[in-house]
């Protein structure tokens, strides 16, 4: 049998077999098609959702870039370790929680000072009203009513008027001394450190509650960080957390590391960080961006992007681009005002972990320690936004992206003054799979809707899409024919 034969029969067969197929198969085909493709969809938009990644772009590298050669599996294995245990930390965080700014200012001495100024009123009601809430909560006690002036100060708290408060303190010191009337002078009537230290120092002398004595001595500590005597307020600091070990809701360890970056103490600052860094306790903006400019230390006086591109990223580098993804991932609003894109404000009182405000907290009072950092900033500048490409550098088995949570826009509007434009998270695109299997679906059901309504037309357009489709291949087997000799041909035909 010649080649020309054997084209034709193979041809005519393949044309009796459409010929049998009935409308009925083309609606089964294109509706499992569709039913399949877009199971595979769901799948990856759920684990888009949670892993911030694709499931298929994942296992893809994970196991088949091994085997090119890519990744090293020693290394692969030991990076999976340890990004376990930042999957395990991402579980402790509170997502959406409002926290007590650590490092808040003093209203009187600072917020006010910007009021007279501008013009502008740097808290939000909302923000205020949760500071009187942890007033109450911190100062008063069940007896307080048993005493004019506790029972004065308990009222005083939730005033709205700032004067209304003031009045009601020095009402209180007029009946006794009081410690907590005190602590409100210190921090809305005094109008510089100085004072506000002083009524701190009164306050401290009667104090009996203890959250009234760690709340004192922290702000204590913090007037000495303020008028420049920064080795007595980390001593302050540390004897506070040595007498107070479970009083972890101020966040001492916070002001600490940020006085210890001050004194340039780095060593001291990562050992501080040792302790804290830890999965069973809530991370911040001060812990991630602390142990990336840490990182970042190590190399970034050195650190060249053409030199990188070309030579490849050393250890310490990869360890540095690694930490400082880790952070970009924690809070994504940091490097903006770090890079001084976009302008600082006064931090409020309360911030969102993860959110915008948090953001302008940590910038404001960390941002003299990067810029201390030969080199850090321009480190960060050059890797931040890697961060957010649809496969993060360096992709490794078990690196995820902390699931961010959606309503820190909403709540961060809340706790930020209106005149302050609210970052937003940035994005990430959409895998390329997620977009191909979404519109493999789409195609597929419009197929199968098409063949469902139209099953004659439809017939003959699959006939004739098939026909077309094997055409070049009945091309090719004719060129062939006519190059090899008719023996040779006739031996693999029959093969």
């Amino acid at each position: 049998m010649s080649a020309s034969c054997a084209v034709r029969t193979s041809h005519t067969e393949m044309s009796m077999f459409l010929n049998t197929l009935t409308p009925k198969f083309y609606v089964a085909l294109t509706g499992t098609s569709s039913l399949i493709s877009g199971l595979i969809l769901i799948f990856e938009w759920w684990y888009f959702r949670k892993y911030g990644t694709s499931f298929i772009e994942q296992v893809s590298v994970s196991h088949l870039r091994p085997l090119l050669g890519g990744v090293d599996n020693s290394s692969a294995s030991s990076s999976s370790s340890s990004n376990g245990d930042t999957d395990s930390s991402r579980q402790s965080v509170s997502e959406c929680k409002v926290w007590r700014n650590p490092l808040n200012l003093f209203r009187g001495a600072e917020y006010n000072r910007y009021t007279w100024v501008t013009g502008r009123e740097p808290l939000t009601y909302y923000d205020m009203n949760l500071s009187a809430q942890d007033h109450q909560t911190f100062f008063t006690c069940d007896s307080d009513h048993l005493r004019p002036a506790d029972a004065i100060m308990q009222k005083a708290w939730r005033e709205r008027n700032p004067q209304a408060r003031i009045t009601a303190a020095h009402e209180a010191l007029d009946l006794e001394d009081c410690a907590t009337a005190y602590i409100l002078l210190a921090e809305e009537e005094a109008t510089t450190i100085v004072e506000a230290e002083k009524l701190f120092k009164q306050a401290l002398k009667i104090g009996e509650n203890t959250n009234v004595l760690v709340y004192i001595k922290r702000r204590l500590a913090m007037c000495s960080r303020k008028l420049g005597r920064t080795r007595e307020a980390v001593k302050m600091m540390r004897d506070l957390m040595k007498e107070f070990p479970l009083l972890s809701m101020f966040n001492i360890h916070e002001n600490l590391l940020e006085s210890l970056l001050e004194l340039q103490n780095y060593a001291d600052v990562q050992a501080v960080l040792a302790k804290y860094d830890d999965i069973s306790l809530p991370k911040s903006a001060t812990i991630c961006y602390t142990a990336a400019l840490l990182k970042a230390r190590a190399v970034s006086d050195k650190f060249s992007p053409e030199a990188a591109s070309r030579r490849g990223l050393s250890t310490a580098e990869m360890n540095a681009v690694e930490a400082i993804h880790r952070a970009v991932e924690f809070n994504p609003h940091v490097p903006k005002y770090l890079l001084e894109m976009k302008s600082l404000i006064l931090p409020p009182e309360h911030i969102l972990k993860r959110g915008d405000s948090e953001a302008i907290a940590y910038t404001f009072f960390h941002l003299q320690h990067w810029k201390r950092v030969e080199g850090a900033l321009n480190l960060l500048h050059c890797t931040w936004e890697g961060t957010f490409r649809m496969i993060p550098y360096p992709l490794e088995k078990g690196h995820l992206f902390y699931p961010y949570p959606v309503c820190t826009e909403t709540a961060d509007r809340e706790l930020l003054p209106m005149f302050h434009e609210v970052s937003v998270y940035p994005k990430k695109e959409l895998p390329f799979f997620i977009l191909f299997t979404a519109g493999l679906c789409s195609f597929t059901a419009m197929l199968a809707l098409l063949t469902h309504q139209f099953p004659e037309l439809m017939g003959v357009f699959a006939k004739a899409f098939l026909s077309t489709l094997f055409a070049p291949l009945n091309f090719i087997m004719e060129k062939v024919e006519s190059i090899l000799p008719s023996s040779l041909w006739h031996q693999l035909t029959r093969i």
